[in-house]
């Protein structure tokens, strides 16, 4: 979130013309979780009812054959004469038998979801429009702009009637690049949706936020991927397209400055909302390490009663298997183990020399001979 006082207004020239005050509502706490999961629900809510037909794949008076003729007892077309006859039917694993767990047109389409949730959401998806590193993420090119939140006079808006002239205002205003982004991006569909009237994809471009009547609207209806919303019903669907925060937004004047009236203030409840109030963040500074290692903290904390006693000088071990006196300390009777084992070893190594000295006497006599 952004604690800036003041936003600046620009004109149609790019030019500083005034500064407006932040409102409250960019400055609540971001929650990505809750905007998905409000995302999620709200956008079934547009879905048709679709579902198989109630009598898809059992429009035959097939009957199993029974046990008795070495053949599985899947139900049977009847009849002779013809490659139907015999075939299974019914099974969803036959040719011409019905789905398994069929669609029906009564499924719970839609989905209800709290007024406080998706009013959180909303204010959250505001909240990150005005952090500019959530936009850029999100992919809009707002490398240009002088300021995010965007906010743009009402004379600059509310005089454009043509296409022309709201193309000229966003080259103007260096928002154009994210047009481009979105004329670039258009691209066939992969998957079965491009035969089913959802041939191509684009991506979203700047929405632009105005209050009241206006025919802003119609000049900006045409140009790709800009969206018109008013201040006073703003959707989440527009907010953040497919439940991801950074929404890049251009505000009108009169628009950023109804925010208050709409949402509220931390110390007044909204005008336009019964009984809300903005949420507010559980910690003004999340830095945790921050809070405990300040100068505020540390001087109240009592001091650590825990003592570590550490070794003066380091501890040399050695490894028994290899160091006897070591392997001592661990078992006492490894002396009288090792010393069998030399003897047997020293008794091994005299039959081996004996036996070797007969078979090179041995080796000699042969070739004397």
């Amino acid at each position: 979130m952004t604690t800036r006082p003041f936003v600046q207004v620009f004109d149609a020239q790019n030019k500083v013309v005034g500064k407006v005050k932040l409102p409250n509502v960019l400055t609540t706490p971001i929650r990505p979780d809750l905007v998905n999961f409000v995302h999620t629900n709200l956008n079934k809510n547009a879905r048709q009812a679709y579902g198989a037909a109630p009598y898809a794949g059992e429009q035959t008076s097939a009957e199993s054959w029974g046990t008795g003729r070495a053949v599985a007892r899947i139900p049977r077309v009847p009849g002779s004469g013809t490659h139907r006859s015999g075939q299974g039917a019914f099974g969803n694993m036959c040719r011409g038998g019905r789905m398994y767990g069929p669609n029906k047109t009564w499924r719970r389409w839609n989905r209800k979801v709290n007024v406080n949730q998706k009013r959180y959401a909303v204010v959250s998806a505001l909240a990150a429009s005005a952090v500019p590193a959530l936009v850029m993420a999100r992919g809009h090119r707002i490398t240009g702009i002088n300021e995010v939140p965007l906010v743009i006079a009402n004379e600059s808006v509310d005089s454009i009637q043509k296409t022309k002239a709201a193309v000229e205002l966003l080259k103007k205003i260096n928002a154009y690049a994210d047009v481009t982004k979105v004329i670039d991006s258009k691209h066939i569909r992969a998957g079965a949706g491009k035969s089913r009237n959802r041939r191509y994809k684009v991506r979203k471009g700047p929405l632009v936020v105005v209050s009241g009547k206006t025919t802003v609207s119609q000049a900006l209806r045409n140009i790709p991927g800009v969206e018109v919303a008013n201040v006073s019903r703003l959707n989440l669907l527009k907010l953040a397209p497919g439940g991801h925060l950074g929404r890049f937004i251009i505000w009108t004047k009169s628009a950023f400055e109804q925010l208050d009236a709409t949402f509220g203030t931390f110390a007044k409840s909204s005008a336009q909302k019964k009984g809300y109030t903005l949420p507010r963040p559980m910690m003004a500074n999340a830095d945790v390490v921050r809070l405990v290692n300040s100068d505020e903290i540390q001087t109240a904390v009592r001091a650590s009663k825990v003592v570590v006693k550490r070794p003066t000088a380091p501890v040399r071990r050695s490894n028994p298997l290899k160091n006897l006196r070591a392997m001592i300390k661990l078992n006492p009777a490894a002396v009288s183990t090792r010393r069998t084992q030399v003897k047997s070893q020293k008794s091994k190594g005299i039959k081996v020399n004996k036996k070797n000295a007969l078979r090179s006497k041995l080796v000699s006599a042969t070739f004397n001979q």
